[in-house]
Formats: C-alpha cells, sequence, structure tokens
C-alpha cells in the first residue's frame, strides 16, 4: 500500500511518516510483545497520505494564507482563522486510491478480530510531535467508537482538520513549528471495550515532583476520555519502582476517587456520558494485581525507549482493560515532556505559607507554588478574549482549546478532575500552578475575589480568601556546603516527601507517624480492632464511612498507615529513615475518631499515659499490634528496609524491654532483617541510665523539646511558663553533652531531632563541637542550617 502502513510493520524510525504515536505503537507490538505488553493492532495513514489529500484539495496556499498574519495576542483572530481552515479541509474529498486503501486496510483489520466492521478508535499523529521539547499531546481530535467504512472515512477526514484546532495552532506557533512543516498520520486502532471496564493513564515517573522511581497509575471506569477530559477525579495508585524490581510490592499510595461518570459506547455510534452507580464510586477499580501488571508493563516501557534513547525517557502511557477478556491493553505511548527535557540543575525554591486562617477550598495540586491572584470566573471560553497577569482562572473545568487562554493566568482552579486530567497536564507544562478537583470552586469563589492559592504542601492544595503574606526560598543546592556531621530531616506529611527528598539530607532523622493518623486514617485504632464498644451510632456511622470498601476494618489501619510511611521511606531510599511509633498524647487520642470510648481524661497529659507506656499496657497493646503489622508490612512486604523504628518516652530500661518483647511478639524482632531499633532520649534518666538503655537499643535521638520540658520542669505549651522554656539552658546542655559521651562510649549512635539548632546558630554549634553524630531539622530550615554553619549569609 502507498499511503498505509500497519502497525506491526512501523518502528520508533517512522516518525516523520506516521508521528510519534503511530511509530511509538509500531514500536511496542514489534519489540515488546514478547515481554507481555499487549497492544491492539491497528494501520495509520501517512504523512504522504495527507499532503496529497490537502493537494487533491488545492488547500495549501489557503490554508497558509488564513494563518499567515494570527498573532497569540488576538484570541478572536486565531479562533476564527482555525475555523475557517477546519471548513476548508473538512469540505474536502478524499482521493479514491487513498480511500480504496483505507477501506482494504480496514477490511482485513476487522477480519484479524473475526468482525464484519470492528469498532475503532480514530487518532491524529502529527509528525512532528513528541519531540523532546514539546509533545502535541490532546492537540488534536479522537474518535471513538468509530464503526463501518463511511464512519472511517469522515472521522479520518475530520482528524485531518484537526490538524488546524485553535489549540494545535497557539502550541505550533509558541513552540515554533511552522504549520506547513507538520504533517497529520491518522491511527486506526482496535478499540478495547473498557466502556463496560476501566481504563487510565499511567506515568514512569510522579508528575509533580519529577520523582523518578515511582509509576503514577489514574484509573476511573469507562473509557479513559473522562480522565484525560477531567470530567472525573479518578483513582490513584503509585508503585515504588526500585524495590518493585526487586520482587516487593510497594504500593506507596493508593487514593479513592470520586469517579461519579464513566463515558461508554453510544449505540447509535460515538460516545455518550453516563453516571457510575452510587457503589461503584466507593470501589477501587484496579486490584493489586492488576496494579502489579500495569507496574511491570510501564517499567518495560520506559526501559525499552530508555535504551534506545541512550538516557532516561520517562513515559505517558494510556492504557484499556477489555470488558471481554479481562486483560490490559497499552494504547498510547509517548515520553513523558516535562521533567524529562528539563535541564538538570542543583536548583530548587521552596514556598512555605504559614497561617491560622482555614481554607474557604481545596483539592489536588500542581505545581509546588504559592500564589496570590484576582478571581476570574469563567464559565465558556467564548464568555472571554483576555485574562490580566494578576488573575486565576476559575471554571468547571478546562479543554485543550483552553490552552491560550491557560498560558496567561496566574493560576488556575478547577471543579472537576484529577492529577492527570487535562487542566493538571497543561498548567504542569506551562508552569503555572493550579489545583484542579475542588468540585464547588465556581460556586464558592466570586470575581474579583482575591485569593491564595496553596499548592506547596504536596497532594493537596488549599485556597484561603485573600492575600496571605508568604515565603519563597531560592536554593542553588550545588553551592549548599556538606557537614562531616549527618545532617537530617524532620517529616510528618507522606505527599511532600518527594520533593523534601530532593533536598541536601542524609536521610529521615524524625518521620512523625501522628500526622498520617490524624489526617489520613482519622479513626481511633482500638476502635476498629473493638468497634462494639462504640456506642454512639453517628461514631459507628462516621468510621463505616472511613472505611468503606474494608471487610476487615483493622486492614484500614494498617494499609493506611502503611502507605504513608512507605511513600516517606520511598522518597528519601536507600537513605536511613528513622520513624517514630505512635507519640499521642490521651487527649489527643480522645480527639480521634471513637478515641472518646477508650482514653482516659488525665491532668496532665503531657507526662501522663504516653509513649512506651502504651505499646504494652492492655489499654493499647492491641491498636500497637497494628502499628507493628504496618511497619512489617514496609519493610517485608514493600522492601524498604531503610526504615528503622524509634520508641519515645521510654522511662525506664525496663520498660524498654517490654516494649521490645511486645514488638518481637509482633515480628519486629531487633536485628532480624537487619531491624535496628531507637530509641528517644528525652528524660533526665535516659541519661544517667544510658549505658543500660544502650544495651538494648541501637542508638538514640534526642528529643529536646521533652528534655528541656523534663529537665526543666516547665510545661513546653505554656503561655505562661515560655520565657523559661530554653534549650540553651545550662542545664539542659549539660544532659545533651553527657548523653552523647554516654552514646559514643558504647558505640552507639546519637542524632537530635528538635527545633533548638534551627533556631539557635550557637546551639548548632555546641553539638557539633560536642560531636553528635547527625542533627534532623525541619525542611525549611534546612539549607539556612547548612549556608550558616559554613559562615554563610542568611
Amino acid at each position: 500500500m502507498k499511503y498505509i502502513k500497519r502497525f506491526r510493520d512501523i518502528t520508533i524510525e517512522d516518525i516523520p511518516s506516521v508521528g510519534g504515536k503511530n511509530a511509538s505503537l509500531g514500536q511496542m507490538i514489534n519489540a515488546l510483545s514478547r515481554e507481555g505488553v499487549l497492544v491492539p493492532d491497528g494501520f495509520a495513514t501517512t504523512a504522504d497520505a495527507y499532503w496529497y489529500f490537502i493537494d487533491h484539495n488545492n488547500l495549501r496556499d489557503s490554508i497558509q494564507h488564513s494563518l499567515a498574519t494570527i498573532t497569540l495576542s488576538d484570541v478572536n483572530g486565531l479562533q476564527a482563522a482555525g475555523k475557517r481552515v477546519r471548513e476548508m479541509i473538512k469540505g474536502g474529498t478524499i482521493p479514491e486510491d487513498l480511500s480504496a486503501e483505507i477501506k482494504d486496510a480496514y477490511a482485513k483489520l476487522s477480519q484479524e478480530y473475526q468482525d464484519t466492521n470492528c469498532d475503532v478508535a480514530v487518532r491524529s499523529s502529527a509528525t512532528a510531535e513528541d519531540l523532546p521539547d514539546a509533545s502535541f499531546a490532546g492537540q488534536q481530535e479522537s474518535f471513538l467508537n468509530v464503526v463501518g467504512d463511511e464512519h472511517l472515512l469522515k472521522s479520518v477526514v475530520d482528524c485531518m482538520a484537526s490538524l488546524f484546532t485553535d489549540r494545535a495552532i497557539a502550541y505550533r506557533m509558541r513552540k515554533g513549528f511552522a504549520h506547513d512543516e507538520v504533517a497529520l498520520s491518522v491511527g486506526v486502532q482496535k478499540m478495547i471495550r473498557s466502556d463496560q471496564s476501566v481504563s487510565g493513564v499511567a506515568f514512569s515517573l510522579d508528575t509533580e515532583s519529577g520523582f523518578k522511581d515511582a509509576v503514577m497509575i489514574e484509573a476511573s471506569y469507562g473509557l479513559g476520555e473522562a480522565i484525560v477530559q477531567g470530567l472525573v477525579v479518578p483513582d490513584e495508585y503509585m508503585v515504588f519502582k526500585t524495590t518493585f524490581n526487586k520482587g516487593f510490592y510497594p504500593l506507596i499510595k493508593k487514593r479513592l476517587g470520586s469517579k461519579s461518570e464513566k463515558i461508554v459506547y453510544d449505540q447509535k455510534g460515538g460516545t455518550k456520558t453516563v453516571p457510575v452507580p452510587e457503589q461503584k464510586r466507593h470501589e477501587y477499580c484496579l486490584s493489586d494485581d492488576e496494579i502489579a501488571q500495569l507496574t511491570r508493563n510501564i517499567i518495560t516501557i520506559e526501559n525499552h525507549y530508555s535504551k534506545k534513547k541512550g538516557a532516561w525517557c520517562p513515559m505517558d502511557v494510556e492504557w484499556a482493560k477489555d470488558s471481554y477478556d479481562g486483560k490490559i491493553y497499552i494504547i498510547q505511548s509517548r515520553p513523558e515532556t516535562v521533567h524529562s527535557v528539563k535541564e538538570f540543575k542543583q536548583a530548587m525554591r521552596l514556598f512555605s505559607l504559614q497561617t491560622d486562617q482555614k481554607p474557604i477550598l481545596q483539592g489536588l495540586s500542581v505545581g509546588q507554588e504559592v500564589v496570590t491572584g484576582v478571581v476570574r470566573i469563567v464559565t465558556s471560553l467564548h464568555e472571554i478574549d483576555e485574562i490580566g497577569d494578576n488573575e486565576i482562572l476559575v471554571t468547571k473545568m478546562t479543554d485543550p482549546d483552553w490552552v491560550p487562554l491557560m498560558k496567561k493566568a496566574a493560576a488556575i482552579v478547577t471543579n472537576h478532575g484529577g492529577r492527570t486530567c487535562h487542566a493538571a497536564i497543561v498548567s504542569r507544562e506551562l508552569g503555572v500552578p493550579a489545583i484542579v478537583g475542588t468540585q464547588q470552586a465556581t460556586e464558592v469563589l466570586k470575581n474579583g475575589q482575591t485569593i491564595t492559592l496553596d499548592c506547596s504542601r504536596g497532594e493537596r492544595g488549599y485556597i484561603y480568601d485573600g492575600e496571605l503574606p508568604f515565603k519563597v526560598q531560592e536554593i542553588a543546592l550545588d553551592e549548599v556546603p556538606r557537614l562531616d556531621t549527618k545532617v537530617m530531616v524532620n517529616i510528618a506529611d507522606p505527599d511532600r516527601a518527594l520533593s523534601v527528598s530532593q533536598l541536601p539530607v542524609d536521610g529521615v532523622g524524625l518521620a512523625r507517624i501522628e500526622f498520617i493518623i490524624n489526617n489520613a486514617i482519622k479513626i481511633h485504632p482500638m476502635a476498629l480492632v473493638h468497634p462494639e464498644r462504640v456506642t454512639d451510632q453517628a461514631v459507628r456511622d462516621e468510621i463505616e464511612r472511613y472505611t468503606k470498601g474494608y471487610a476487615d476494618k483493622q486492614a484500614y489501619f494498617v494499609d493506611s498507615l502503611a502507605r504513608g510511611v512507605a511513600m516517606i521511606a520511598a522518597a528519601f531510599y536507600p537513605r536511613e529513615v528513622i520513624v517514630r511509633m505512635s507519640d499521642f498524647k490521651s487527649n489527643e487520642y480522645r480527639n480521634l475518631i471513637g478515641g472518646i470510648f477508650f482514653e482516659p481524661v488525665e491532668e496532665n497529659p503531657m507526662l501522663g499515659f504516653r509513649g512506651a507506656s502504651r505499646y504494652y499496657n492492655p489499654r493499647y497493646q492491641e491498636a500497637f499490634a497494628l502499628e507493628c503489622a504496618a511497619m512489617k508490612k514496609v519493610r517485608n512486604d514493600m522492601g524498604l528496609d531503610n526504615v528503622l523504628l524509634m520508641i519515645p518516652f521510654v522511662r525506664t530500661p525496663q520498660e524498654g524491654e517490654k516494649v521490645l518483647a511486645t514488638m518481637a511478639e509482633q515480628g519486629l524482632k531487633k536485628g532480624e532483617q537487619g531491624l535496628k531499633i531507637i530509641m528517644m532520649c528525652e528524660l533526665p534518666s535516659n541519661i544517667i541510665l544510658i549505658d543500660a538503655f544502650s544495651a538494648l537499643f541501637d542508638g538514640f535521638s534526642i528529643g529536646s523539646n521533652d528534655l528541656t520540658q523534663t529537665v526543666l520542669g516547665v510545661d513546653r505549651d505554656s503561655d505562661i511558663m515560655a520565657e523559661l522554656f530554653d534549650e540553651r539552658d545550662g542545664a539542659v546542655q549539660a544532659l545533651i553533652a553527657q548523653a552523647i559521651a554516654g552514646a559514643h562510649r558504647n558505640n552507639r549512635p546519637i542524632g537530635i531531632c528538635g527545633q533548638a539548632p534551627s533556631d539557635y546558630p550557637e546551639f548548632a554549634q555546641f553539638l557539633l563541637d560536642n560531636q553528635i553524630d547527625s542533627i534532623s531539622l525541619s525542611p525549611d530550615t534546612v539549607v539556612p542550617f547548612l549556608l550558616r554553619c559554613a559562615g554563610k549569609k542568611v
């Protein structure tokens, strides 16, 4: 055939002829089928076919003339020119010989799938697309559930016309491509019946932070266009590639999406949108086996393209599960074009917003920035020609035609969409911060209202009323000096871990699991162990709402805690991550859902039933078993053996022995499979008896806040006593020096994880002079601390 190439006859070298999408499909069929990557068959019209059609209808000069004078700033002119060119192309006729070739290829494809007229997807593949500095993804149209010769031929012409959608024209102008140098190949691919199953997208990296060692998967019911269009908030999964490749199953994120609608076949042809039944919305789309299979496929694809490129080549993949055979197919694959093309520089910006104000909205964040601007609500592209530099575009959802407008916005907020919807993908590529999936931004926000968007805190983005002050820390990491002493970081929020891990640190000195329990789990663990003791029906209903999908309610706690810890451990792997077992006070535990049924009321919870004393006590021992099960899952099932465990508030050596025995009973025996268990050094008794404690534990971490409190007898939460609370007090420093000396005398490492080294340069110098092994700091103070230690101005 002169104008048609079958996928099986195409390789990646054919991009000039069939474009990036089609070349990639052929490459995968030829090279990866034997490795278990399933790709539906099909064929492509070539670039020659496109030019043949254009010249057959005498359109070349007319197209050039229509586009000659348009500019990116003239939105109306661009829209008018695009419409004019599309109408010219759609009014053309396909040459008879080209038409015959298309119909013949379609007949053979139908025969291959044992059908008379098989259902196909008709997609564009621009011949300049998916180059290292450009992605034409989403710029042209796709047509689904195309059946029969007539429908196919019309879709081919419509696909060619979509080379001149407004967003495609604007994109080429912005990237510097001449309109007459880009042709369009049309891919015709057998449809996968995911409309009655599930589909989605996947990336071989984290799309926000650029973290290389993750596979990120989004899934929803029906055809994948629902995710791309931002129609739904999909389920999201993340798998850590490094230990997955060693045979473990490190599912480090599993977030349930709303999935309220899906796109399915329309019996009249094409597609339609229908609601998802309520029960299905609360179920995860994919099983663990399917997540693992997809992960293997994505890693296989990335490895193949990286080998061909001779450099790391992260991939952006679309996949679908067939409702007939239950298999997962790869239906598109292209290089990811945001992080993969960034020139790697040891530099980063850290945004931080400190406020007691409650957010008025929240959603999924894109961009890791903080920005203030004025709301501009837009419900239709036709409502607006221009958007101001300081205006925040607020809408239900964007589509590809909005790109010229999005480029000018200070930020973008949408009601709908997940982290790989159109708004998120384009915002990421344009470098415009966004918060998507807020559900009600267009109702809550008002035109002209000043708001502040905080996208700096990981997955969740927060919107505040008014202009709030924030800090921006510019960091040239290659100019940051390193110390002989280990510098580590304190972290609580797993969503920040991938970004924070890029700091020049040696690991995590303190990972607080209280944040995960409070923000992700929300339920008191004993309420899951003994639900019969929860006598309030409203509380029981709330527990049921959070644990929906879990027949075993205790597994909800174990899985949620394990994934939160695993996200932190994966981000820093193979650097050490010291995870402190729970250190809520009884009053804090009472605030968890169901907590009032299990926690005592204490006059002084700071010195009461907390830390180690809870772990072996019958009042909490069964809950501690869940914590141990989560840590065991992280280390043994996910392969994250860089996790060390830390026990807080150990009052006596005898108590230490009880805790270690309890942990061993739960499968966490010190020394087995390299497990190290260290102890918080935060009581005078810990230092006085450090030789005895050294015989039990593998090391120490000084908690300067609690140590100051217990040495000086000052309630650290008391405003009245605040002036007396000072880690630099002579008594406190004397005990810290004694603790360091005692640990070293017993060949045990000792660090500090309090705030004092960040706040007081002289205190940091005191620690360095006493040869402390590690100092763990909050993320925002790491670089200033290192600069100060080197005598540089901060």
